[in-house]
């Protein structure tokens, strides 16, 4: 029973975790940025320029957000620009965006770690921590934008850094600038245009099927594409990750499965003379092969679920407590676009999952001391 406790809870642990750090991934780049699902002129993401963009229409995003799985739609201006200060320049993407509504599906406020959020009616920008550090810029301080507006017009201006805020993504955190959107619409000369519409929704994974839906009732003067189709990299660093974790389970669970039979071997040796006087005073070798059957399952029950049970507070602890990551291992994490934090998982799947498993490899192995005891000869059994 403890080998199978110790397996479950070592499966739940292990699968918690991995699972935990590509749910924090996704919800990194789709929750915090692109949002689950974009709306944008036909044609705008094979060719992102500010000249396939849309115009303000409030009809549209009254029919998108009657769909009752879309909380709200907001509107963004986004366009590449160079970004400098007086010694420094870099490429960044400058987004207008409806600070108001903004917060409401990214929570832009609460990733300010220096200054204050921006307002509809100021004329200052937020600038992401990795980007101020670059340009040795913090609050206060003027941030010089020179990019290409609508149609083609030069857009160049300047405007004081209102906060610095914090991606938890470090690809964003090196890249992002905000502009209240009419200061955005102002300085690339679009009035009244924006490039998407960023629809907020309650469960990411429903994105897929929500998009096919408001595919079929959208005009066809606008595309409408989940987070897989906006993030394709993400999706296949999701699939990737989650098709190596299949493969880590099987060996897991081979090892696992070699230790519970260890035990069941070991139980099984150890009783050959026992077996042999029952059969010899007259008891069936199937009835004795199921009560044996039946002494393994009722271990692999009572194993699973105390291994179960054990891992919930654990799990539970993991998870509002997340393991942080420090030293060289934090930088390579971040050089290759990971947070540095090890975060659980605390679905309904992972425990059950892994407890059925653990539970039928129990299962399966409790069939070795059928076959032996089925062939068991008694005389040459209590001889050992």
């Amino acid at each position: 029973m403890a080998s199978i406790v110790f397996a479950v809870l070592l499966a739940i642990l292990l699968n918690s975790v991995k699972e935990g750090v590509l749910i924090k991934m996704q919800e990194n780049v789709v929750s915090f940025y692109s949002g689950a699902i974009q709306v944008h002129k036909n044609g705008y993401w094979d060719e992102k320029t500010l000249d396939n963009s849309i115009a303000y229409s409030d009809s549209l995003i009254t029919q998108l957000v009657n769909h009752e799985e879309v909380n709200v739609a907001i509107g963004r201006l986004e366009s590449y620009a160079l970004a400098a200060s007086e010694k420094y320049t870099k490429v960044c993407m400058v987004v207008g965006i409806e600070p108001e509504n903004e917060t409401l599906v990214t929570s832009l406020d609460k990733k300010v770690i220096a200054g204050d959020y921006i307002r509809s009616e100021d004329e200052s920008v937020l600038l992401s921590e990795g980007l101020a550090e670059y340009l040795k810029l913090t609050v206060g301080d003027t941030l010089v934008i020179i990019g290409q507006g609508y149609h083609g017009v030069s857009a160049a201006g300047k405007y004081p850094i209102k906060g610095v805020i914090k991606f938890a993504s470090p690809q964003l955190n090196k890249t992002m600038v905000y502009l209240p959107m009419k200061l955005a619409q102002q300085l690339f000369d679009a009035t009244n245009r924006l490039t998407a519409l960023v629809l907020d929704i309650d469960d990411v994974s429903d994105a897929d099927r929500i998009e096919k839906e408001l595919t079929l009732t959208t005009s066809d003067e606008y595309e409408v594409m989940g987070w897989k189709v906006l993030l394709p990299e993400l999706n296949q660093v999701l699939e990737g990750e989650r098709a190596e974790n299949v493969i880590f389970l099987f060996v897991l669970y081979m090892l696992i499965a070699f230790g519970i039979f260890g035990t069941v071997l070991m139980m099984t040796i150890e009783r050959q003379y026992e077996f042999g006087v029952l059969i010899a005073i007259g008891m069936r070798n199937l009835k004795l092969s199921s009560v044996v059957v039946l002494e393994n399952i009722m271990i692999s029950v009572l194993g699973a679920i105390a291994g179960t049970m054990l891992s919930i507070p654990m799990i539970g602890y993991f998870y509002k407590f997340p393991i942080r990551i420090s030293g060289d291992l934090e930088k390579a994490y971040e050089n290759f676009g990971f947070e540095p934090i090890f975060y659980f998982s605390i679905a309904p799947k992972i425990f059950y999952s892994q407890t059925i498993v653990i539970f039928c490899i129990a299962l399966v192995l409790s069939l070795y001391p059928l076959l032996k005891i089925a062939r068991l000869k008694p005389v040459s059994a209590m001889r050992t």
